[in-house]
């Protein structure tokens, strides 16, 4: 019953970091560069043990995706690094003609992403991106929920042929998924059967969703949650089939409603399962300067907030 064997809370950004060294020492085609933010994308093991395969790029992001672009096409499977922000806004149009329009194999690593970038304020808190490769024909996107869970899919995304952006970020977050876990793309993993309400998280608002739930049940109301680690393919078997069971459905990210998760389950829902929704997310704004609790705590994407959803939907 909501019980899982805790890690040290560690930041998603190092799971990434982690996953990219173990690569270089499996594949000798994996490739790595990076935006001048090798500390901050926890980059330095790759770079220190396979020099002749990192690439520093300087600040230049929209070079770096045409620079991995060109790398495919001999065989290696370049992953970037930069922040979420210059990895998404600043180079779509790279991203979307030299790498998405012709199905590169380009691995497009974003940290720093959302409201809990925090301090360096709203220019670097993208909450657009998940919506804005989503759109992109092709492209895989996925949103892990912790540091093992970041581990495995930096791991998985390298056996994927094709366009992938993988977002993680900075803070330090409750470190709960298996060590040992079988990463598979486009497939939610299933927390928790319930019969009340459906509680659908993504990124580091799963936490938040399993300290929900769990406060929820000891209350008597029944929580069915999962965690979409991958936005696109969406899982909509598992979304559907919870739907059907409930009728009762909160989506929770840290991304804008409009355009994120939740706008794509309530599309999958409005033409198999319509179901009553509430969506926690950022509505319509950008973010600001603070520590990420606070603004976690302002933009309402704590667990209190997804509970006050939950009962909300069990009075309809």
């Amino acid at each position: 019953m909501l019980e899982f064997d805790l890690s040290p809370a560690n930041d998603t950004r190092s799971g990434f970091g982690a996953g990219l060294h173990e690569l270089g020492q499996k594949n000798p085609k994996v490739v790595a560069l990076c935006a001048d933010l090798i500390g901050s994308l926890k980059m330095d093991a790759f770079k220190k043990d396979f020099p002749e395969r990192f690439f520093q790029v300087g600040i230049a992001e929209a070079n770096m995706m045409g620079v991995a672009a060109g790398m495919t096409i001999g065989g290696y499977i370049p992953f970037t690094g930069t922040f979420a922000n210059f990895s998404t806004g600043r180079v779509y149009d790279q991203i979307r003609q030299s790498i998405a329009y012709s199905d590169k194999n380009v691995k497009i690593c974003a940290s720093h992403a959302g409201l809990t970038l925090g301090e360096d304020g709203a220019t670097h808190q993208i909450l657009e991106d998940l919506g804005m490769m989503s759109m992109l024909p092709g492209m895989t996107v996925i949103n892990p929920c912790d540091y093992n869970q970041t581990k495995a899919a930096t791991l998985a995304i390298a056996d994927h042929h094709g366009p992938v952006y993988l977002r993680f970020g900075r803070p330090k977050v409750t470190n709960f998924t298996a060590v040992d876990q079988n990463f598979e793309i486009g497939k939610a993993w299933h927390i928790h059967e319930g019969n009340d309400v459906t509680i659908i998280a993504t990124g580091h608002l799963v936490w938040e969703a399993v300290e929900a739930a769990r406060e929820l049940e000891a209350e008597g109301i029944s929580v069915d949650l999962i965690n979409i680690h991958t936005i696109k393919p969406l899982d909509e078997e598992a979304i559907v089939r919870s739907a059907m069971k409930t009728g009762k459905v909160i989506t929770c990210e840290e991304h804008m409603i409009n355009g994120g998760l939740g706008s794509l389950v309530a599309q999958v829902l409005a033409k198999q399962a319509p179901s009553l929704m509430e969506f926690i997310g950022v509505n319509d704004s950008f973010g600001e300067s603070g520590t990420p609790d606070q603004l976690m705590e302002k933009y309402g994407l704590k667990s209190k907030n997804i509970i006050a959803a939950a009962k909300r939907l069990m009075e309809n």
